[in-house]
């Protein structure tokens, strides 16, 4: 009997271990062609990224075009994608885990966010079209960009807000309301703050798929070629998605350069970005620490 079980044991250990050498080829595999991918695009784009190419506007001539126009476009976009989505969004997660009491209409709305965050970013694209730009009559602006692309990562944002709140102790809020404090001073003062980190992490990866994002941007019909740099909110705008997509659809060469140089700067603003999250985070969790 010893000896069966011991071969059992050896058995499952040799499975384990394979498994675990899987995964690990599975992960090395990915970075691999991640490098490759990343060393073809810098080989190729950086001899043209220079403050002339960041600080000159797209043009049909490739020693004279530059990413100006859609970088400042996709700094706006961003800015009020933000603006809208992180409120709303943290707003949505605590009416839902601190108030909401459980029932037919929660589970609802938990089922719709649910299957919007799976829905094809084009569909949102069409609503944009349909909502923002015709019935709004907001044009094909930035406002009407930023508001489509807060529909796509919203439900990202609050099925991520939801763990980080879902994941403070009860007892923390047991100890807040014992010392008389009401449930907002309770959600507000303890709960949200040590929720924050695993809420910014939600924000990084929802914000990081909105600066790459071109589908539901292109239905909305944002322009390809814009030749000046947003004023405001209603203005025109282009950004570095559709600009890049623009060169690297062209049969020139040198395009196609242009192009590898805009994926370098847009891999370099959502660099800074997420190191800017990061940082927020981990002084929260040290500020947080017990």
């Amino acid at each position: 009997m010893s000896e069966l079980f011991a071969s059992n044991v050896a058995r499952r250990k040799r499975h384990a271990n394979l498994f675990r050498w899987i995964c690990a080829g599975m992960t090395w595999l990915s970075v691999l062609v991640l490098g490759i991918m990343l060393y073809h695009i810098v080989a190729q784009g950086w001899s043209s990224l220079d403050w002339r190419f960041l600080n000159s506007f797209p043009s049909r001539f490739p020693n004279q075009a530059g990413i100006k126009s859609a970088l400042w476009g996709t700094v706006w976009t961003i800015g009020f994608i933000a603006l809208f989505s992180i409120p709303i969004g943290v707003a949505t997660a605590i009416h839902l885990e601190e108030y909401a009491k459980p029932g037919r209409l929660r589970s609802f709305i938990e089922l719709n966010i649910a299957n919007l965050a799976g829905v094809p970013s084009i569909v949102y694209g069409m609503l944009g079209l349909t909502i923002f730009v015709r019935w709004m009559h907001l044009g094909r602006s930035v406002l009407a960009g930023a508001l489509t692309m807060t529909l796509l990562i919203l439900p990202v944002i609050i099925i991520a807000a939801r763990e980080a709140i879902r994941a403070v102790p009860d007892s923390l809020r047991s100890a807040g309301l014992a010392l008389g404090a009401t449930r907002w001073q309770v959600a507000w003062g303890h709960v949200l703050p040590s929720a924050l980190p695993g809420i910014l992490t939600g924000v990084i990866l929802a914000l990081s798929r909105a600066i790459g994002e071109t589908a539901p941007l292109i239905m909305m019909g944002a322009l390809t070629y814009v030749a000046f740099v947003p004023g405001g909110p209603g203005d025109y705008f282009t950004t570095m998605p559709i600009q890049i997509f623009n060169w690297a659809s062209r049969p020139q060469h040198e395009f196609h350069t242009l192009a590898a140089s805009g994926i370098i700067t847009l891999l370099s603003v959502l660099l800074a970005m997420n190191t800017i999250a990061v940082i927020i985070r981990h002084r929260s969790q040290r500020s947080r620490t017990w």
